[in-house]
């Protein structure tokens, strides 16, 4: 397996008292040493968390926890949330914050609800549906392969997350990343076949394409977007353009899904590209593992021009390798990871 391809980024900074501690009811703190490499700070503790959102304006961020399928653990699925200023995090899935609603009406195909003994969060997407209430929509596989649907609501003392129902997807296929459209439905990525697995990826023997769904609908590739190894997708606002990563090749798609036939423009990295997240306003930001082989980088596109630059990475003796996901808040990046029990921080150059 490639030195980059899984997990999540959620990080955070400091050890004063959190104005949000109120937020956090019995939240883990980091009780390991957890040293730091120079350049890079770290947060131990939550387990292959592969993706990572800010949660509106509440200073919070949620993140995704994959199961031990690719790194050969026990792990079971996590879905965190993380304070940035104090490193307190909690799985909401396991706390008492936890509940089901199923909204059978709306996902008649979705069989009942989700097995939290057999899950695995993959690609988060989160739309503001009120004030610091959210939809949540994570791509998960375990006992079932689907879109995992959920509302977050942060007004009280204390997290809730309700599960409301899920949107079944072809079971031969891991599909990696998720995003919201206005209407509910969403966009997500084929990223391999488990049968062929990431070495089909590399080896260009296998693509997949963006599927969307649709309220009422059912999921449906959509022609023309066919990569090798599509990961991290973010739309834009006026959802004309899906911005997608091409794990395989080193790439950035930007997709005009106005357009029909859909028209694409392609830049190419000198990294594996994984997830993908808007940074400071008509920024993009990626993570992944340096096609040289040695370490990681995370870099930032111009979603106009395309053109990039590094802003940053660490070299294959650091802790955290196999980083998957880059977000950035203030002047600060948050970097995780495929496979690991950390995950870092670095002010940007």
């Amino acid at each position: 397996m490639r030195d980059d391809f899984f997990l999540v980024l959620v990080v955070i900074a400091a050890n004063s008292c959190s104005p949000n501690q109120e937020k956090l009811m019995e939240l883990e703190t980091n009780s390991e040493t957890c040293n730091s490499d120079t350049g890079i700070e770290y947060i131990c503790g939550p387990a292959n968390a592969e993706d990572l959102l800010s949660i509106g304006d509440t200073g919070m961020f949620i993140a995704s926890g994959m199961n031990g399928t690719l790194d050969g653990s026990a792990n079971n699925g996590h879905i965190y949330i993380i304070n940035p200023e104090d490193g307190a995090w909690s799985d909401l899935v396991s706390g008492t914050g936890y509940s089901e609603d199923f909204a059978s009406d709306s996902y008649p195909e979705c069989p009942g609800p989700l097995y939290t003994d057999n899950f695995s969060a993959h690609g988060l997407a989160l739309m503001e549906t009120g004030t610091s209430i959210f939809d949540l929509y994570v791509t998960s596989h375990g006992a079932r392969e689907a879109v995992e649907i959920f509302n977050l609501d942060m007004r009280g003392a204390e997290a809730r997350l309700t599960w409301k129902g899920c949107v079944p997807l072809d079971e031969t296929i891991m599909h990696n990343s998720v995003a919201i459209m206005k209407d509910g439905g969403f966009i997500t990525t084929q990223f391999m076949t488990w049968a062929g697995g990431l070495e089909s990826v590399l080896s260009g023997e296998a693509e997949g394409s963006l599927v969307m769904w649709r309220p009422g609908g059912v999921p449906t590739a959509i022609p023309g977007t066919e990569l090798e190894g599509p990961n991290g997708i973010v739309l834009s606002e006026d959802e004309h353009f899906a911005y997608v990563a091409a794990f395989a090749t080193g790439e950035v798609v930007r997709f005009d899904l106005s357009n029909d036939p859909i028209q694409s423009a392609t830049v190419s990295l000198d990294i594996l590209p994984d997830n993908v997240r808007w940074g400071v306003p008509g920024m993009l930001l990626t993570a992944g593992g340096n096609i040289s082989g040695d370490g990681w980088s995370v870099v930032e596109i111009n979603a106009d021009t395309l053109e990039f630059n590094r802003v940053g990475g660490m070299s294959a003796g650091a802790a955290l390798q196999g980083a998957s996901s880059a977000l950035q808040l203030g002047d600060t990046i948050w970097v995780g990871t495929y496979s690991g029990d950390r995950v870092g921080y670095f002010k940007r150059d």
